[in-house]
């Protein structure tokens, strides 16, 4: 709807609530399935079209073989409903898209809709969550309600799964390591590359290499050169403009190129790091040096087109120790194949060799950013291995979530005309949970949290200090009486309709980032670790207990035997 611009719906909406339209044009009332509607004219055709639902917006699993899940695609949600309006030629399209015997009046119906009737409760973008429990709560016309059905679980399902692929990235590199969204390249599409660099954000990560990105949302670039750059030269005698004000401006060095010369015949010849290499290639110099001259106050070398540590390495020293005589400091090297481990730690000896021979100040810790192919498995790998690296560049398995594909968000009736409904299911991990319901966080004395608890809607709030029997949905023996230091109600409303509630503003990327991280930092640690991670708790009270298994009761059919 964003690019419908002041055709309609975008104007509509802001006399009410100021909010744009989605980020991603192609996000409109078209972007679902056509059983979708079906339905609708389904239900128009049988006068039901009116009659008011609710659905829950949940996942049953939680990805990756964890045990928890960062919610995330809400901001989405909220301005495709805000601006939820059909045009003419949406219409057109759908009329032809049916069967010629749906009634004109159905279409007629289509053009007076939006969702000013429909009420969104949800859990806080960035949140951390679990299964079973509603993310979100959809309340209205049954018709209007079930074609939001299919945009509102593709919003939320890649958002979510990518956020929480780069939270565990950031879990297993740790909080001192600097993590960096390298993915657009490899991303599926441009919406999922826009996509991923927002959501891994929002996970954990500090920045992204993705321009468009950087634009829409404000997130930190970063960025250097490829191996193409550095095979594109030659020899130093390209470099025809060779002068470098100082930093403070107050000298040039008219010759920058013999300055870098002078300082790798030092390092060959230096006491400490004699023999480690000999003639390094001089294209690669050349490339470092015009990179450097380019940009002196944020040079960052791809050290591994030729040979890392008789090459690489010793070329970037060369121009850093240049750029410090000048009064620049080089940000550090990029390592981009061979074995992480063992080279991060001899590039690191390399740095503190020459700080420690020449008494150039921290230069032992230049930074040393790696990349190559990486994911959970290989970072962990580094770890137990030792290495010495400060950055990480993540690409392909971050963005394309190249360990689960989907989370599998599913969308489900729980009560309509204020009658609870019910799903049942051979599987009992696929029978949903019925009727519009509360949910809350109980905390224990540790502050950690300790489990989710649903009840029904009327059902009188749990209390800090008090004993609360928590029931597994559908395990009878499984139950145990928690008293929680602090409780917290988990789902506000975001979009009020009519009801005349308080709509709670969406929030910058920036303060969702902080909410992500200071939510995952509050989970007890055996939840959060990548292997056999202890089961979250996840709860109904027993008196939502009971009636889940009365009503479970009352619809399964009684089977008979002769």
């Amino acid at each position: 709807m964003a690019a419908a611009g002041a055709n309609g719906p975008n104007k509509v909406e802001r006399r009410a609530g100021g909010i744009d339209g989605p980020t991603n044009p192609m996000v409109t009332p078209l972007l679902t399935d056509l059983y979708q509607f079906t339905m609708a004219y389904a239900y128009w055709k049988a006068g039901k079209h009116k009659e008011r639902a609710v659905f829950d917006l949940y996942f049953r699993r939680n990805p990756f073989g964890g045990e928890y899940t960062v919610f995330a695609g809400l901001e989405e949600c909220i301005k495709l409903i805000a601006n939820f309006r059909f045009m003419e030629d949406e219409i057109a399209f759908i009329k032809t898209s049916l069967p010629s015997s749906c009634e004109a009046g159905f279409y007629d119906y289509l053009r007076g809709i939006d969702c000013s009737d429909v009420e969104i409760h949800a859990i806080s973008e960035g949140y951390v969550v679990f299964p079973k429990i509603p993310l979100m709560r959809i309340e209205g016309p049954v018709a209007v309600v079930q074609l939001l059905e299919t945009p509102l679980v593709n919003l939320i399902n890649y958002a979510s799964l990518v956020a929480t692929n780069a939270a565990r990235h950031r879990f297993v590199a740790g909080k001192s390591k600097l993590l960096l969204e390298f993915g657009l390249r490899r991303a599926q599409g441009p919406d999922g590359g826009i996509g991923a660099s927002k959501y891994c954000y929002m996970g954990g990560f500090d920045a992204t290499s993705n321009v468009a990105a950087g634009k829409l949302f404000g997130i930190p670039l970063r960025g250097t050169h490829s191996h193409a750059f550095v095979s594109s030269f030659m020899s130093p005698d390209e470099i025809t403009e060779k002068s470098l004000r100082s930093c403070e401006g107050s000298k040039v060095c008219e010759d920058f190129v013999s300055l870098v010369q002078t300082w790798l015949n030092k390092l060959k010849w230096s006491q400490l790091l004699g023999g480690i290499f000999g003639e390094t290639n001089q294209s690669e110099l050349a490339a470092f040096v015009s990179y450097a001259l380019a940009f002196p106050k944020n040079f960052l070398a791809l050290v591994d087109t030729y040979d890392v540590m008789r090459s690489g390495v010793p070329n970037f020293c060369a121009v850093a120790l240049a750029l410090n005589d000048l009064g620049y400091k080089a940000v550090g090297i990029r390592l981009d194949s061979g074995d992480l481990a063992y080279l991060s730690c001899e590039t690191r000896k390399f740095f503190q060799a020459i700080e420690k021979e020449f008494g150039v100040r921290d230069f032992g810790k230049t930074g040393i950013t790696a990349s190559n192919d990486l994911n959970e498995e290989t970072l962990d790998a580094l770890n137990k291995q030792g290495h010495e690296v400060d950055a990480f560049g993540i690409g392909t398995h971050l963005v394309t979530c190249y360990a689960q594909p989907a989370l599998g968000v599913v969308f489900k009736l729980v009560e309509i005309n204020n009658q609870p409904r019910i799903k049942l299911s051979e599987d009992v991990s696929k029978v949903s949970i019925p009727c519009k319901k509360r949910c809350y966080r109980l905390y224990g004395k540790e502050g950690y949290p300790l489990v989710d608890l649903m009840t029904g809607e009327n059902e009188p709030p749990p209390k800090a200090a008090e004993r609360i029997l928590c029931r597994h949905p559908f395990n009878e023996s499984k139950r145990a009486y928690v008293v929680p230091q602090r409780v917290e109600e988990l789902m506000k409303c975001f979009w009020p309709g009519r009801s005349g509630k308080k709509r709670e503003e969406l929030q910058p990327l920036n303060v969702i980032r902080e909410r992500c991280i200071k939510q995952l930092d509050q989970m007890r640690p055996d939840h959060m670790r990548r292997l056999n991670p202890t089961p979250y708790k996840v709860s109904v009270s027993a008196k939502l207990y009971d009636f889940i298994h009365f009503l479970w009761l009352n619809e399964a059919p009684v089977g008979e035997l002769q």
